[in-house]
């Protein structure tokens, strides 16, 4: 129950990040504003590890769609 539960929370915050890099590459290409170079500093080390994990999520993601759909 406890591997569900964190497999669950995995999902959620996998979900929120591709969530957020989504709407970061919309205000790039809307209005040329990168809102994670804005709050990190453009290309810092936690700018880099952001971009790092909303990448690492988009492919979880890639592969967990199938099984949350059933």
């Amino acid at each position: 129950m406890e591997d569900k539960k964190i497999m669950k929370a995995l999902k959620v915050i996998a979900l929120i990040l591709v969530v957020v890099g989504g709407l970061n590459w919309g205000l790039v290409g809307f209005f040329g504003f990168d809102l994670v170079a804005a709050i990190f500093g453009a290309m810092s080390a936690l700018s880099r590890v952001v971009y790092a994990l909303v990448g690492l999520s988009a492919v979880y993601m890639l592969f967990a769609l199938p099984k949350m759909s059933k």
